[in-house]
């Protein structure tokens, strides 16, 4: 790298000792075909070539040789080099789709806009630098059952708690709880809060549209805000889970079927906005009544377990949602899997009757619409709404909790919501 910055120089230094002692002066046209001259030595090497060498020195040394001259601060400042190194190099893993979309749609916040340039095209040059300034942030997912942490570098979590042991009294005041909430996450992370950005994603809460449910969203956020600036954590961007797993789809504008610890919400989501407008609908049950039916219907069948762990692990293994409920019961669907430390355990129609309860909530013993119906009303409410010319935004449905990722799922919803709307598109979130 160093012969070939030592190349470039002798060769700019070349052409302007040479202008400079020329007895004529320099006109407007001559000074434009200097300055859009690399050098003697690479005027002829064809423009690909070049791009490909640049590749090969990587970002760092691409940008010193950007400051030679404006013929190199322009070659080098070509958007196929940054995305290519975007893509590629250490530091930068995110999937390609996953930076355009937030480099094209969530830069600005809200209203969503375009990342602004003198030409009207994304600065992936620009990009790349102010990405490389902050590789990563902590992030915490704050669940009602469980919460989540670590870094936004690296794919695997750092770990999960149950939320309430992390949340301290419950009759302490808020500030005080979400001290020691944060505080105990930052000390499991072995992390100082004022060296790291967080994004911390908070549940769908107080649904309505009302003057009382705005004013306990609005205390919520500055209570956390509050603490973590008290805490000397440089940067907060906290957003609902629900906003957060429709652009984790790459997605502004939705349905997201949100399958929480407790409860379950089909939220309208448009330009990343919650339309409460519109409606928030929500099911009182959610991945605990899922695994409280399945400890039921193992205790029916004298199947023996020592925890709730059993339970949950047998839940994540090896449950389903049937596509026919009725036909699903006159087949053999028995599977077997070992829990470690615990043993060998053979379920049946506890699989796929586990899931069933979002469908008939009833045969859980819950009062409540069914998952079908609740996004099928949904769907009928943005409709009715006319908030857009484009009626197609909420036929896109992200299913985001852990128990969306039941097989079947996204097939049970879709086939009962071909009755309604004939064209929409699925994504499950898995986080």
């Amino acid at each position: 790298m160093a012969t070939l910055l030592r190349k470039v120089w002798e060769s700019v230094s070349t052409r302007s000792s040479s202008t400079s002692h020329s007895p004529l002066q320099l006109t407007s046209s001559s000074a434009t075909s200097s300055d859009s001259s690399l050098g003697p030595c690479f005027d002829s090497i064809p423009l690909d070539i070049l791009l490909q060498i640049l590749r090969l020195v990587g970002p760092k040394d691409a940008i010193k040789l950007g400051c030679v001259s404006r013929a190199w601060r322009s070659l080098v400042s070509d958007n196929l080099l940054w995305i290519y190194f975007l893509q590629y190099y250490e530091g930068h893993d995110d999937p390609w789709d996953s930076v355009f979309f937030a480099e094209l749609n969530l830069r600005s916040g809200y209203p969503l806009q375009t990342f602004p340039s003198r030409t009207g095209e994304l600065s992936f040059m620009r990009i790349y630098g102010q990405r490389a300034q902050v590789p990563g942030s902590v992030i915490i997912d704050g669940g009602s059952g469980y919460c989540k942490f670590g870094w936004s570098k690296y794919a695997c979590l750092s770990g999960r708690s149950a939320t309430f042991l992390e949340f301290g009294n419950i009759e302490s005041p808020m500030y005080a709880r979400l001290r020691h909430f944060f505080g105990t996450i930052y000390s499991r992370m072995q992390v100082k809060p004022s060296t790291q950005p967080i994004v911390l994603s908070i549940p769908i809460c107080h649904y309505d549209d009302t003057d009382s449910a705005k004013a306990s969203r609005r205390q919520l956020k500055d209570a956390i805000h509050t603490v973590l600036f008290d805490m000397n954590v440089p940067a907060v961007c906290a957003v609902n889970q629900a906003t957060l797993a429709l652009f984790a789809a790459r997605r502004t504008s939705g349905i997201v079927v949100n399958i929480g610890f407790q409860v379950t919400s089909v939220v309208p989501i448009l330009n990343g906005k919650v339309t409460r407008k519109v409606g928030v609908e929500v099911i009182g049950l959610g991945a605990l009544k899922l695994t409280g039916y399945l400890k039921e219907l193992m205790q029916q069948n004298n199947i023996n377990f020592e925890s709730l762990y059993t339970v949950r692990t047998l839940k994540e293994n090896l449950c389903y949602v049937a596509a026919d409920y009725k036909t699903e019961l006159l087949k053999d669907t028995r599977a077997s899997m070992e829990v470690p430390a615990v043993g060998w355990f053979t379920l049946s129609k506890e699989r796929f009757q586990t899931g069933e309860i979002l469908f008939q909530p009833r045969i859980g013993g819950v009062c409540a619409m069914g998952l079908h119906q609740a996004v099928a009303l949904c769907m009928d409410h943005c409709h009715a709404a006319e908030l857009t010319c484009d009626d197609t935004w909420f036929k896109t449905i992200v299913l985001s909790g852990g128990t969306a990722c039941l097989p079947g799922l996204a097939g049970r919803i879709w086939n009962f919501s071909l009755l309604s709307f004939l064209s929409f598109s699925f994504w499950v979130n898995r986080h």
